[in-house]
């Protein structure tokens, strides 16, 4: 017996007579299991397709992949110059899973989230307004290897980190969680500025009160030693000579200062497939009511006053939330 469940339906396949597979499934048109598979989620589909051999043929069908692939591809597709080859719409699907599209003159890239179908943006750096970005004092753009885009934005050095970038709730999946994350890694001679130094960030719907905002790090999360104090050698012997002329101990040692454990708090990036880094900036539900409504998100440090520099960004990718 063969039972899989989903969040759509129940399948059960029995056995009859000791022969293969069987079971009422066994004997509906292709074309109606088909049918029935556009229904669930691409990594439903995968799984039912180990069912039967009929299921495992409707499982290709361009009748399922269709129904997985976005209403508005075509709208998505002629934003790019790069034209699309494939042979079905599973091969299109996955080669939008694997390899994000170029659209918006370069400013955004478009993917698919493989297991559950939901659209993916980047926005480039070039794309977002950044504080300072056109001064080469404070910003340098440049080129990469391993980017999605032709160029990226290099801090070189500020006091005042401040970046915000927006997308249209209309350009996303409906009835979605979406997170968004800056997409960034340290320049090859390394970050200063960042250890230790909360960067606040904000995501939230234009028009919908205040963004949510919350605590992040830029630099990976690494222990906290306490500071020891240095004392010079020759400094050492001279005090110890000093102090036993008196015929008195010398007294104890300092404690190390105190570490605020409380200051560690918030997230730190995690290192990306690509080699890259991310770090979440917050969430939100794209309810998908047909409306302009624009996602803000927002990266600041503009509170120590200290000055930073040394890391790469890429960009803010957008994409649906893993259902752990």
């Amino acid at each position: 017996m063969v039972t899989y469940i989903s969040n759509k339906f129940t399948v059960v396949e029995a056995e009859q007579g000791g022969g293969g597979g069987g079971g009422e499934f066994e004997h509906l048109p292709e074309g109606c299991i088909a049918n029935i598979l556009s229904f669930t989620t691409p990594r439903d589909a995968c799984v039912l397709s180990l069912v039967s051999s009929s299921f495992r043929s409707a499982a290709q069908s361009d009748v399922v992949w269709e129904r997985f692939l976005p209403s508005d591809l075509h709208a998505i597709v002629s934003q790019t110059s790069k034209p699309l080859s494939y042979s079905s719409k599973k091969e299109l699907y996955l080669h939008l899973c694997h390899n994000p599209l170029l659209i918006d003159a370069g400013q955004k890239s478009f993917a698919l989230d493989k297991p559950n179908a939901g659209k993916c943006y980047m926005l480039s750096a070039r794309s977002l307004s950044i504080v300072w970005g056109n001064t080469p004092r404070y910003w340098r753009w440049t080129s990469v290897p391993a980017t999605r885009f032709w160029e990226v934005a290099e801090l070189v050095s500020v006091c005042w980190l401040e970046m915000k970038g927006g997308i249209k709730g209309s350009m996303l999946s409906s009835n979605t969680l979406y997170g968004a994350y800056l997409v960034f890694k340290q320049r090859s001679g390394g970050a200063y500025g960042f250890e230790n130094q909360p960067v606040e960030v904000s995501v939230g719907i234009a028009g919908e009160g205040e963004a949510r905002r919350r605590t992040v790090y830029l630099e990976a999360a690494t222990p906290r030693r306490p500071r020891h104090q240095i004392v010079p050698r020759i400094f050492s012997r001279v005090r110890s000579r000093f102090l036993d002329s008196f015929d008195a101990a010398p007294p104890p040692a300092p404690a190390p200062p105190r570490v605020d454990d409380s200051a560690v708090g918030g997230e730190h990036p995690k290192e990306r497939d690509d080699g890259w880094m991310e770090v979440e900036l917050g969430d939100f539900f794209n309810g998908g009511g047909g409306g302009e409504e624009e996602v803000e998100i927002g990266v600041y440090e503009v509170k120590s006053g200290e000055w930073k520099g040394g890391i790469l960004v890429q960009g803010i990718e957008i994409r649906p939330k893993s259902k752990n």
